[in-house]
């Protein structure tokens, strides 16, 4: 039994490792799914949809500035959802978006900010503090 015990420690420290570790994936993008959204919405959750291409430079940027905000700002539980434009065409369609670098602010069902093509800094962040 004791030697239960000694190899059930190594185990239940692992899990506990992975389960504090699941946060920082979780504060990167999710891929974008209705599903998901709906769940996320039912909950009244802040979430920002991002539509992006792989291929844009706005989108880049715009990510790289939600990312320096979730650093900046890790008491905001925002979640953040990414469509991909060029394969995710029903997803874009469904929210309204006519082109890449679109960015969308939800709490719950309610839309709090959209913006397309936006890359400065100060407006992003201060959308984002808006909602919090």
């Amino acid at each position: 039994m004791k030697k239960l015990a000694l190899w059930a420690v190594p185990l239940l420290l692992f899990s506990i490792a992975l389960y504090l570790g699941a946060g920082a994936v979780s504060r990167e993008a999710e891929r974008f799914t209705p599903e998901r959204f709906a769940a996320l919405q039912a909950e009244e959750a802040l979430v920002l949809v991002e539509i992006h291409a792989t291929w844009c430079v706005t989108c880049r940027r715009q990510r790289e500035i939600v990312r320096r905000y979730r650093e900046l700002h890790p008491e905001v539980d925002l979640v953040l959802l990414s469509i991909d434009f060029d394969t995710q065409k029903p997803a874009v369609e469904a929210l309204g978006a006519k082109y890449q670098s679109t960015l969308v602010l939800y709490r719950g069902r309610e839309r709090l900010w959209y913006s397309v093509a936006e890359t400065r800094e100060q407006v992003i962040f201060a959308a984002l503090n808006r909602a919090r």
